[in-house]
């Protein structure tokens, strides 16, 4: 039983070898700078999001504080992108966050992170429909949702959306059946895009502050009755909360935080396109604080100047930015505001849906997924069997489920799979082997190994115990070893569990705690002592030496801060969002442990030898 767990466990983190750099790869490397991998970030970041979330976050979530929640979601990305810089300098390849992660950890967890890409994109796809389907329906009076909230309201479940939006699920299929034709967007386009969107903001944020008024940010119960009387039936008026710039407290800013994280997805294309740089060492650090500081000032610009512009619980969740030059008297620039936000999002979406395809194509390639969603059309030289499941799947997702939830969801994946790499880089630092690209063992031999230690194992004397135990404070050598490791992983999963317990004391009782409840102050502070405790055994072991072109500084606590900013967002998600998010998980973990972990991919190697991305400008599934 002990040899068939082993073997079991020795599957679960089997790594997918590196096949030969393509020639054109080679070629291109060193020919990026600093200002190219800022570039390559912003347009990443700053794409559709703004668009999509800053309305719901607003009205419902934060208030004016959504500046604030902003930054909190700014701070946290810069401490995943550290762990983000590391975890890519110990692949010599270009390539996604799921090569990485099957390279570097093992199977089981490249399956997690390319899994919940898939989630990310094709929920992603769904919400940009939408919000393509709110903006058209805003500039028609909203004639279309009256229409069909009006015919079906009353059929819908109330856990789905108040309408079903046939108009997204249609633009989604439009786009599905291109891309099966082998259209995409060309990086040129993709750049005028970018400019157009950019153009915008920038006029958004000059109105907001000329039309603007900062009593916005000072409403009290006063005003609340005074614009219920004013409103229309365009849509009702949110919550007031307490009023003043932070409505909803400090749980309102964490909550909006959680959400506008999915705002800053992004910075991970700079770590992927790293080992292009001339210089990584100084271009891909600089590359990530640049593009998020960049992305957080137009973050905090657009927020402020739409809760200036309207009072908070005024605003339209749906088209935000529209009906708040409605709102100030400025109704004809409404439309031009409209044309780039319409061509931002449709620029986005056939990115998004790109993308998305070509991630299953790549896993079932690699054998976790299907072998049959691997194949190309032979006059297409398309992925149509994945193009066309993909996007059903995600233009259900449209035409169903609400905005906040779908929302809610994105968010939720990406501070997983920041939470995922950072605890990664708190391991791998501490592991004795970190030379990925030889010296693999064969799972033959491994199986071999496991055989010849099952008919060797003895009674461990109680010497051996005690020198196990003098190892967590004082180890015996100074370079990582196979018990060092052991260890650190060990009390890193300790640390997550400890810190998960942490956090959800911190969000369901956080006044109690400081207020020196007898029970619940107690308890947080003897989960903080074991926290610091086993931090410090991991702080005592010895670190792997190798040489990378990025390490995160002071470990281990850097990403043991980030862990626990992840988590502590994540638990602010609704229960609605869990389950969601567990069904998926559920789904995905029958595939993997009913097909994916049974295929070997080194049976394939030669079939393919490295991971063949598109260009620049669409890849990064």
């Amino acid at each position: 039983m002990l040899q068939d767990a082993r073997q079991f466990g020795q599957k679960l983190v089997r790594r997918r070898p590196l096949g030969p750099r393509e020639e054109t790869e080679h070629h291109m490397a060193g020919c990026l700078n600093t200002l190219d991998l800022v570039i390559i970030g912003v347009r990443r970041m700053l794409g559709a999001g703004v668009h999509i979330l800053v309305g719901t976050v607003a009205k419902y979530i934060a208030g004016p504080a959504i500046v604030l929640s902003f930054l909190v979601a700014a701070l946290s990305s810069l401490l995943s992108g550290f762990c983000y810089i590391e975890f890519g300098a110990r692949v010599p390849s270009s390539g996604s966050m799921y090569l990485y992660s099957y390279t570097i950890m093992g199977q089981v967890y490249g399956f997690i992170i390319g899994w919940n890409r898939i989630l990310s994109l094709t929920v992603g796809t769904a919400c940009i429909a939408r919000a393509w389907s709110y903006t058209f329906d805003s500039l028609t009076g909203n004639h279309i949702s009256r229409g069909l909230e009006g015919t079906f309201s009353l059929y819908m479940p109330y856990y789905l959306a108040k309408y079903p939006d046939f108009f997204a699920l249609g633009l989604v299929l439009l786009l599905m059946g291109l891309l099966v034709l082998g259209v995409h967007v060309l990086p040129q386009v993709n750049k005028v895009f970018m400019g157009i969107n950019i153009s915008v903001l920038s006029f958004i944020i000059v109105s907001g502050f000329i039309k603007g008024d900062l009593h916005n940010w000072k409403l009290t119960e006063q005003d609340y009755p005074l614009n219920t009387s004013e409103s229309n039936d365009i849509y009702s008026l949110g919550p007031l909360g307490s009023g003043g710039f932070v409505p909803f407290g400090l749980d309102g800013i964490l909550r909006g935080a959680a959400l506008c994280f999915y705002m800053f997805i992004g910075f991970d294309s700079i770590v992927t396109t790293g080992e292009k740089a001339q210089n990584p060492q100084r271009s891909i650090p600089i590359g990530i604080v640049v593009s998020v500081l960049i992305c957080f000032v137009a973050y905090f610009g657009v927020s402020a100047a739409l809760t200036l512009m309207v009072p908070y619980y005024q605003i339209h969740p749906d088209s935000p930015f529209l009906q708040a030059f409605l709102h100030v008297g400025w109704g004809p620039a409404r439309y031009a505001v409209a044309v780039g936000i319409l061509c931002a999002l449709s620029s986005s979406l056939l990115n998004t849906m790109f993308a998305m395809s070509w991630l299953i194509y790549t896993m079932a390639e690699d054998g976790l997924l299907f072998r049959f969603l691997a194949q190309i059309n032979a006059r297409t030289r398309t992925h149509i069997k994945v193009i066309m499941i993909s996007g059903v799947l995600a233009g259900v997702l449209a035409l169903l489920f609400h905005f906040s939830d779908l929302m809610d969801l994105m968010s939720l994946r990406s501070l997983l799979a920041n939470l995922v790499v950072d605890f990664s880089v708190l391991v791998l630092r501490y592991h004795s082997d970190q030379n990925l690209s030889k010296n693999q063992k064969t799972e033959e031999e491994s199986e071999m190994e496991l055989v010849v230690k099952e008919r060797s194992l003895d009674p461990v004397p109680e010497a051996n115990i005690s020198r196990n135990l003098k190892s967590l404070w004082f180890p015996a050598s100074t370079i990582p070893t196979q018990t060092s490791g052991q260890i650190v992983y060990g009390c890193a999963i300790v640390l997550v569990v400890l810190l998960t317990i942490l956090s959800l004391i911190l969000y369901r009782w956080p006044s109690q705690v400081f207020s020196g409840d007898p029970v619940l102050t107690t308890v947080a502070v003897l989960l903080l002592l074991l926290i610091t405790g086993v931090t410090a055994i991991i702080w005592r072991q010895p670190q792997d030496p190798t040489a990378l072109h990025f390490r995160v500084p002071a470990l281990p606590f850097l990403p043991l801060v980030s862990i626990f900013v992840n988590i502590y967002l994540m638990v602010h998600m609704t229960t609605w969002t869990w389950v969601l998010f567990g069904i998926w998980m559920g789904i995905g973990f029958v595939i993997y442990f009913g097909y994916g972990i049974r295929h070997k991919l080194e049976e394939n190697t030669e079939q393919h030898t490295g991971l063949h991305l598109p260009n620049d400008g669409q890849r990064h599934p």
